[in-house]
């Protein structure tokens, strides 16, 4: 039988149970007015009775959901008794789905459902029906309330929440341990039938697990599952409605179910024996390997803890844990000696830290194993007898006297002979040497405790058939003193005394200081180095004096100052003195002893006027002194330059050439062909040393005759000049390079050769505006400068 059979033998079960045509008769409620019968009674009054007519009387409706047919589903019938069949009566109805979802037949009162319904969606319906007079359209019957249910159909199967479940369980669970709980749920109607009834059945993951039919609880099925063996596993739960009967719909979900690990598993060493090597030279805390113990539990449960149980090595060696890797690190613990040992054998056990009480039969959760360490020979570097040393010498020892010695050996077995030297770092000023061959430490250089107190040394030992081998020493010296500093004065003293002073008088105290440094601490004694008549010392025993006059009264103007010789001594042995002078003013002093002049000089000078008044007087009349001097260099610098260069000037200007010429090679400035050979001048030709501001056509001269001498040759041409008004404004000084016989002209410029200075006036060139001032003052100041000079 066909799944489609079974739900159409269901649909035609409930169908005759319920049926859904159900005709609803009406019972005509009481008219407004009153309405009689044929028999007619009288009561004790005399009075008519009249018996009222009941109201109409509703049954529920009830219709199947999930209608598949093409008409519309007929839900039921109403039927008014005042109903002639006429089609005087109308039917309305209202309500929920009214018109839209239900419709009824205004004449004959049926009601049909126009579209599938979902009883998921809404159970019932609540509507309102009334018939009215199709004429008077007044109500026949009042209007009333009813109800359509929807019956419910397996139209949904049980879902769950979630498509996929992840639990998780630890290993090792008696059989029956829940695991987790999963729940479907079914959208049909659980009061009615068994739609919404699920029972819940395993289709995967037998027989590990299984599941209460009832409830969902999925448990354990197998007692001992070992997560070594296997860790996860799959599980598929059905949801059946029905009861689980045939023809149920049914839903599935899957659960991956995890085995989680508890301490289940001892520590195994892969190795009974282990072997590792390091050589003598490593230094404390060298790791010499790991050790490993398997644990095939995880986490916490896996957590190992090493530690060595026995062995020959247990005072030579560490182990350590490496909580990350789970390892055993052995470490050195004391300096390895090859020569003195080496192999050393050690038991070392692996044990967990959390062990479960509950697999406590499983057996001890721990292991050992055999751990032997061979030592390997290394060429070691020399070896000091001691970690550091320290030597004490006296600062007034001899050059070349041996402080100490240090000693080092090769540990090795073939003993190569040390070679000693010192770090020359550490001893900059090569105070100390030391003996190469056997490690003798002398003084070079003289010592001084004073200057230096301690000597911080490094003494480096290597072998002699490995020099690249080697170890350093620390030494330190410490200098003892000597009592070779004679005590002084603490500080310098400033002393003064009052010419009003009495005797007996305090004006200072003295005290001393000594560089060195006597166990039994300072003692010093002052003195005076010859008797004085104006001044005592007087000891205070606590390395302190007094400075006291001897008689009344001290004068500037006679003596202004007095020196002490004051003689200072220690106690310590050899006895160390010294002289040190004090220098004491004699000033002049208020009624209260303090100090108000020192200076003889100052009773000569006026009342108001002070040292520093005269300083400043000084000063002003230096700085008056400096200005005179360098105006007089001023006013002589420009005598010497009265003419300014300036390419403003119009008039002619000495050109100064400061270096020197060319020679015969300078062509520059002239033509040197054309002064030995004046025949051969060109007429056009314009000079090369300046450039005319205006071109005006030269004159032509007249040729001198071939056996012109040249300085008449230089005068002639001076004269056209002079006169030429085509002539540049300034002149061109040039040096000839001709030598001649002596000439009679003085000067070449056009200065003096045309004119004199006196006997022209220069004042004109200030009325030509502010260009020409500097030229006036250079040419009309002459006549002043002469005069003044």
């Amino acid at each position: 039988m066909t799944i489609q059979q079974v739900l159409l033998l269901l649909l035609l079960w409930m169908w005759l149970l319920h049926p859904c045509h159900t005709e609803m008769l009406f019972r005509r409620t009481p008219d407004l007015r009153p309405k009689s019968f044929g028999g007619r009674a009288s009561g004790n009054d005399g009075k008519a009775i009249h018996r009222q007519k009941r109201g109409w009387m509703w049954n529920q409706f009830f219709l199947l959901e999930e209608y598949t047919g093409s008409d519309y589903q007929y839900v039921g019938k109403l039927h008014s008794d005042q109903d002639k069949g006429d089609g005087s009566l109308k039917y309305i109805l209202s309500g929920d789905g009214a018109g839209t979802l239900f419709i009824i037949d205004e004449k004959t009162g049926d009601i049909h459902a126009t579209r599938r319904i979902d009883r998921e969606e809404k159970a019932f319906y609540t509507l309102r029906a009334q018939a009215i007079n199709r004429r008077t359209l007044r109500p026949v019957e009042p209007e009333s309330e009813f109800v359509i249910k929807i019956h419910d159909i397996n139209d949904n199967e049980p879902t769950f929440p979630e498509e996929i479940y992840t639990a998780s369980v630890p290993e090792m669970s008696v059989v029956g341990t829940s695991v987790v709980q999963v729940t479907a749920t079914d959208a049909d109607d659980p009061s009615y039938g068994n739609s919404a009834r699920v029972i819940y059945s395993i289709l995967q993951g037998q027989p590990y697990f299984s599941v209460e039919p009832e409830t969902g609880i999925i448990r354990t099925a197998l007692p001992n599952m070992n997560r070594e063996n296997r860790e996860q596993y799959q599980v598929v739960i059905q949801a059946k409605d029905m009861g689980g009967q045939m023809g149920g719909l049914s839903g599935t979900t899957t659960v991956n179910i995890t085995l989680t690990d508890v301490n289940d598993n001892p520590p195994r060493f892969p190795q009974s024996t282990i072997h590792l090597r390091i050589p003598e030279s490593s230094p404390v805390g060298t790791a010499i390997g790991s050790i490993k113990a398997t644990d095939a539990d995880t986490g916490k449960n896996a957590e190992v803890e090493y530690r060595i149980m026995d062995g020959d090595g247990t005072d030579m060696f560490d182990i350590v844990t490496q909580k990350d890797t789970q390892e055993g690190i052995i470490t050195v613990r004391k300096p390895l000696d090859y020569e003195t040992r080496r192999l050393y054998t050690l038991k070392v056990e692996a044990e967990n830290t959390h062990v479960d009480p509950r697999f406590y039969y499983l057996g001890p959760f721990k292991d050992t194993t055999i751990v032997k360490i061979s030592v390997e020979d290394v060429d070691e570097p020399p070896v000091f007898s001691r970690s550091s040393y320290l030597f004490e010498v006296h600062e007034d020892i001899e050059l070349g006297t041996i402080i100490g010695t240090v000693m080092a050996r090769d540990p090795d077995s073939a003993s190569s002979p040390i070679r000693f030297s010192l770090d020359r770092h550490t001893d900059l000023d090569r105070i100390f040497n030391i003996h190469s061959g056997n490690g003798s430490i002398y003084t070079s250089k003289p010592l001084d405790r004073e200057i230096s107190q301690w000597h911080n040394l490094s003494v480096i030992a290597a072998e002699i058939n490995n020099p690249k081998d080697t170890t350093r020493v620390p030494v330190y010296v410490r200098i003892l003193d000597v009592n070779d500093n004679a005590p002084q004065f603490a500080v310098f003293y400033d002393t003064f005394v009052c010419e009003n002073a009495r005797a007996g008088q305090l004006i200072q105290t003295i005290s001393a200081v000594d560089k060195d440094d006597p166990l039994g601490g300072q003692k010093f004694f002052f003195s005076l180095a010859a008797v004085n008549p104006n001044f005592t010392v007087q000891d205070n025993e606590d390395n302190t004096a007094r400075i006291l006059t001897r008689r009344n009264g001290f004068s500037r103007h006679e003596i202004s100052t007095y020196l002490l010789p004051v003689v200072i001594s220690d106690n310590d042995y050899p006895i160390q003195s010294s002289t040190g002078t004090l220098t004491i003013r004699v000033c002049a002093c208020d009624s209260r002893g303090n100090m108000q002049s020192c200076n003889a000089e100052a009773l000569l000078l006026p009342a108001g006027l002070s040292t520093g008044a005269l300083v400043a007087i000084l000063l002003c009349i230096i700085i008056l002194l400096v200005i005179v001097v360098l105006f007089a260099a001023l006013k002589r610098q420009r005598k010497k330059e009265p003419l300014i260069l300036s390419k403003e000037d119009i008039r002619d200007n000495i050109v100064s050439y400061n270096d020197e010429g060319g020679g015969e090679e300078d062509t520059q400035a002239f033509d040197i062909g054309t002064l030995r050979n004046p025949a051969a001048i060109e007429d056009k030709k314009l000079r090369r040393d300046i450039i005319p501001e205006t071109l005006f056509v030269p004159r032509r001269t007249p040729s001198a005759p071939d056996n012109t001498d040249v300085r008449d040759f230089i005068n002639q041409r001076l004269k056209e000049h002079d006169t030429d008004p085509s002539a540049p404004p300034y002149d061109s000084l040039a040096t000839y390079a001709y030598e001649g016989n002596d000439s009679i002209a003085e000067s070449l410029s056009s200065l003096e050769s045309g004119t004199t200075e006196g006997d022209q006036n220069y004042d004109y060139l200030r009325e030509w505006g502010p260009r020409f001032n500097k030229l006036a003052e250079m040419y009309g100041g002459g006549e002043s400068d002469k005069d003044t000079s």
